[in-house]
């Protein structure tokens, strides 16, 4: 890498840091800055996983406030976080990955609606206090291990399916259901680090200078989310993730 790589580099990792804790996609930005360096798409896919992950803990560490009171349901989650980015990996490994890169804009695209017309969408599924607590327990076993599965795979726009679909389910603030996508995020991430280093081709000279961009990218991130308006947060996570899915899309038929 020369040293335009290496700016560019450095100010995708801040900028997606900031975007992953406040709405998700960040890998937007760094995925295409690793492409730009010249690494293929695929090398590109699992170097972005493994720099991404620091940010997505400075992001915890940013929102923890919002974590108070959550362990119990962290702790519940996380199995099924980590089964299912792990058997993410493992597609993302084992087979070609076009027929997913069709279908992931449209994933995308379904969580900005999701989350966009939440309380109508309440109406006809139910409001999470109505909900029983088996329902809403399997509920959300289903949901952390679906978007994990996907995390492990490709992992961009993680964040805002993860937060359309949790604020469907738990009856809670939008800054606490972001600060636990957070927590989910970075027990994908944490999987995804181990699985593709050990079988993957990562570039560690590009995650060198990623990773620390992220850190400082998502710390700032978290906090600024923590002091946006509950409704501000939610456009910016329903324009966030439309423009991610519309990225995808034009990506998918180029």
């Amino acid at each position: 890498m020369d040293l335009s790589h290496i700016l560019l580099l450095v100010v995708a990792g801040l900028a997606a840091g900031g975007v992953n804790a406040i709405a998700g996609g960040g890998s937007l930005i760094t995925f295409p800055g690793l492409i730009a360096t010249g690494l293929p798409a695929v090398d590109a896919n699992v170097t972005n996983s493994v720099s991404v992950f620091p940010g997505y803990v400075s992001s915890v560490a940013g929102s923890r406030a919002d974590l108070v009171g959550q362990g119990g349901r962290v702790r519940a989650v996380l199995p099924a976080a980590v089964l299912g980015s792990a058997a993410g990996c493992a597609l993302l490994l084992a087979t070609p990955g076009r027929v997913f890169e069709v279908v992931v804009p449209f994933l995308v695209l379904a969580a900005a609606g999701t989350l966009a017309f939440q309380e109508r969408l309440r109406g006809l599924v139910g409001h999470p206090r109505v909900m029983s607590r088996r329902r809403a327990a399997v509920t959300l076993q289903v949901v952390v291990l679906v978007g994990a599965v996907y995390g492990g795979y490709f992992g961009a726009a993680l964040g805002v399916m993860y937060v359309a679909a949790l604020a469907l389910i738990l009856d809670e603030p939008l800054k606490r259901i972001n600060a636990l996508k957070n927590v989910l995020s970075a027990a994908v991430g944490l999987v995804t680090v181990l699985v593709f280093a050990l079988f993957a081709h990562v570039h560690w000279g590009a995650v060198a200078v990623l990773a620390p961009a992220t850190v400082v990218g998502g710390y700032v991130g978290a906090r600024v989310a923590r002091r946006l308006p509950a409704r501000v947060l939610r456009y910016v996570i329903v324009t966030f993730g439309t423009l991610i899915g519309l990225l995808l899309l034009y990506r998918a038929i180029i």
